[in-house]
């Protein structure tokens, strides 16, 4: 990259750039998750732990983290793919990890799709270790 690249909190003028960033990003994503929903939960919980990378004005990444008081998770880490493999999900990251540690989190969870080999590679990478768990889930 040329210029540098800005990670910073969400800011509601950045909300169609990032609806459309996840659409490229995470085509087949369920309903469940739809991202303008999401985008409204999670201004209304720790709305600090949501960051986008933005290059030259426009948004290329963004990771969504939250802390319950006992885990950090973090969710959509995205990057756009014309500036993957250029730091932006690292810089992302290593924001999420300092805004969930200067709210007292020790230690960070997440999970990553069956098959989505490239980003294991990348968290393995970064540090991170893939621990014995069943992963379970119910929508409410």
């Amino acid at each position: 990259m040329t210029d540098a690249l800005r990670v910073r909190p969400y800011e509601d003028h950045d909300r169609d750039a990032v609806v459309s960033l996840w659409a490229l990003v995470f085509p087949d994503e369920p309903a469940w998750n739809a991202s303008e929903a999401m985008i409204d939960r999670k201004l209304t919980v720790q709305r600090q732990l949501f960051f986008v990378a933005e290059h030259q004005g426009a948004i290329v990444g963004t990771v969504v983290a939250g802390f319950d008081g006992v885990r950090g998770w973090v969710h959509k880490v995205a990057a756009h793919p014309d500036y993957r493999r250029q730091g932006v999900a690292r810089q992302l990251m290593e924001a999420a990890e300092a805004g969930l540690k200067a709210l007292g989190c020790n230690k960070l969870n997440l999970q990553v799709r069956e098959g989505n080999d490239s980003a294991v590679r990348f968290y393995l990478s970064a540090g991170y270790d893939i621990e014995p768990r069943v992963s379970m889930g119910k929508r409410l």
